[in-house]
């Protein structure tokens, strides 16, 4: 496979951007009319670390990458504008692959209003996936970082936990999936293969008040501990109240832990995690999100860190290994 034939054909499989796009593909580098402030955020997803080439499908892998990377500026409450792709591909990759990762990836791309508009290919020894992202703001003040949160602060949460960790167990045989309902094998899979960077809902989020946010993927326990450091206060989590997804429960009974310590520490969900101030509780719950959100915890006043009640020890996720 020939580069250049690659990248004629992935001008094929990409779409054209909106009125903000200048110049994309074909180019040394892309025009984009800026509109605001510029929110950006790089990703890399490495076959052996972050996923196994065998375990997934390439559209799967290609819909993945961008997703994480589209989490960030969820977390941050930006609006998605563009993404840049950067494809190392092993010797002996098949066409028809490369293009089908490409195209997961576009999938998502079209359906958040996000242009790929530009990126780089090369040969690697290894299959990686990074996209830049980049979202907008109008204001800086309408972006939420990690560093917000107050004392009093409400601790939310959207959709459910623990399903990409239990659809990874899956993958990996930890877990037997003809043990699970009919359909919720299937779902598990999908969110840890295909998860949905929750874009509308950090949006909302940020116009509802949100003060800090992050998102999940390293799981809740790393995660909120994150915001506790950064906005020097103590998080209180209530472990019985976190959200499981249908099926993580059995999953969790299989690996012989609780489900919800699952959920806190499995990681990989990229929900929202935020700290909101009572005041603005009823605008949540009222408003459309675009996901289900439910309250697991509060800021209190404390040494800086995360406890959760329910738990007899500290709970900790992933962290990574350099």
């Amino acid at each position: 496979m020939r580069e250049l034939e690659l990248i004629d054909a992935l001008e094929r499989v990409l779409a054209p951007g909106g009125p903000h796009i200048v110049r994309w593909l074909g180019d040394d580098a892309a025009v984009v009319r800026a509109r605001g402030y510029a929110v950006t955020s790089v990703d890399t997803m490495v076959d052996g670390v972050h996923f196994h080439r065998a375990q997934l499908t390439a559209s799967e892998i290609g819909h993945r990458a961008l997703a994480a990377s589209l989490s960030d500026l969820a977390a941050m409450g930006a609006r998605a504008g563009e993404a840049y792709m950067a494809l190392g591909l092993p010797s002996g990759t098949e066409r028809s692959d490369a293009l089908a990762l490409i195209g997961g990836a576009q999938a998502l791309a079209a359906r958040t209003g996000v242009t790929i508009a530009g990126g780089d290919v090369s040969a690697s020894q290894t299959l990686t996936v990074s996209f830049t992202v980049v979202g907008w703001a109008r204001d800086p003040g309408e972006l939420v970082g990690r560093d917000g949160a107050q004392v009093g602060d409400l601790v939310a949460v959207t959709g459910s936990l623990g399903a990409a960790g239990a659809g990874l167990a899956l993958l990996e045989g930890r877990a037997d999936a003809a043990s699970l309902p009919d359909g919720i094998a299937a779902a598990l899979h999908d969110r840890f293969a295909r998860p949905e960077p929750r874009l509308t809902a950090g949006l909302a989020l940020s116009a509802l008040g949100a003060r800090a946010m992050i998102d999940l993927s390293d799981g809740l326990a790393t995660d909120a501990r994150h915001l506790a450091r950064r906005s020097g206060v103590r998080i209180e989590l209530s472990l019985g109240r976190i959200p499981l997804a249908a099926g993580v429960e059995r999953v969790a009974a299989a690996l012989g832990t609780d489900a919800r310590r699952f959920a806190a520490t499995a990681g990989e969900d990229y929900e929202l995690c935020a700290c909101v101030p009572e005041a603005g509780r009823a605008g949540v719950d009222e408003s459309p999100t675009g996901a289900e959100v439910t309250w697991i915890g509060q800021v209190i006043d404390g040494p800086v860190g995360i406890t959760f009640t329910g738990a007899a020890d500290d709970l900790y996720g992933y962290e990574h290994s350099l």
